[in-house]
């Protein structure tokens, strides 16, 4: 991939190593539930999570000031780049719908930090907060996806990026107020073709359309790197990860697809390149 051609965003904040980004004394019970929630989401372990956060806790912390991430660190150049395009490709496509597309801001973390959503540990993987509309990545997730999940390559790095800005995407739209809703209203929106399945979906789906405008404007892509971002959907789909983590396939709580799905709407994207085409909600077949 030839990310290179893309414009650096100046919407990256470097929290690594920042003081304050991990949680001492122990976490509130709100802070507990987040954890239990977002593990069950990925597919991991609760407790394996607060057991790490609880190892952090006793570990010192440099102070260190967040910021610009530096110019010659090339991980981050390519955090900014891939950002850079996404701002460009949406503020495009709500300018033509009539509507202003507001920048998140991507924040770089190493461990743990803290955001409007409450405390998260990197094991958590790359989140979206639509509290304070930031997008937290810990880099280090790249490596597990490549080690972990087989999933390597930079497209399929940019794709990760690229589905947590369509939550991004979705926030501004109003989507996720409205899962929230028929969250508080006591419907289950967990397990397979329920809410969040489709919210899932659609951010794929986003992320495919943001792909398919970004290569029309770069033609960054290289022989192999679709595949990547295809392999990397179908690696984190609920029913391997959930293979993997219990040995069966539960698809009462399925919150993100199963992997086949996930592939299925991150190409309908890619060959539209229009948002219309990702209405998961309507979509009878998933």
């Amino acid at each position: 991939m030839r990310w290179q051609r893309g414009r650096r965003s100046d919407n990256v904040v470097d929290a690594r190593g920042r003081s304050g980004m991990r949680v001492g004394g122990g976490l509130s019970l709100g802070g507990v539930a987040m954890i239990v929630i977002v593990g069950l989401l990925m597919g991991q372990d609760p407790l394996q999570i607060l057991g790490q956060i609880a190892g952090q806790a006793t570990q010192p912390q440099v102070s260190q000031p967040a910021g610009t991430p530096p110019a010659d660190d090339q991980q981050s150049e390519f955090v900014r780049a891939i950002l850079g395009d996404t701002e460009d490709t949406w503020r495009e496509l709500f300018r033509s719908a009539g509507q202003q597309y507001r920048d998140p801001t991507l924040v770089l973390f190493s461990g743990g930090v803290n955001s409007a959503c409450g405390f998260a540990s990197s094991a958590v993987g790359p989140f979206y907060c639509p509290g304070d509309q930031r997008v937290y990545l810990d880099m280090a997730f790249f490596r597990e996806m490549e080690q972990r999940f087989a999933a390597a390559g930079d497209f399929a790095q940019a794709y990760v990026i690229a589905h947590e800005v369509g939550h991004h995407v979705q926030t501004l739209l109003g989507v996720s107020a409205q899962v929230n809703m028929a969250r508080r209203r006591g419907e289950r929106v967990e397990g397979d073709g329920g809410l969040l399945v489709r919210q899932e979906l659609q951010a794929d789906c986003l992320a495919g359309v943001w792909a398919h405008h970004a290569q029309r404007r770069h033609d960054w892509l290289e022989p192999g790197d679709l595949e990547e971002a295809l392999n990397a959907a179908s690696a984190i789909g609920d029913d391997r990860l959930q293979k993997q983590a219990r040995g069966q396939v539960v698809p009462d709580a399925f919150t993100h697809g199963t992997s086949a799905q996930r592939v299925r709407w991150f190409r309908t994207g890619f060959d539209s390149g229009r948002p219309g085409s990702c209405d998961t909600f309507k979509a009878a077949r998933l």
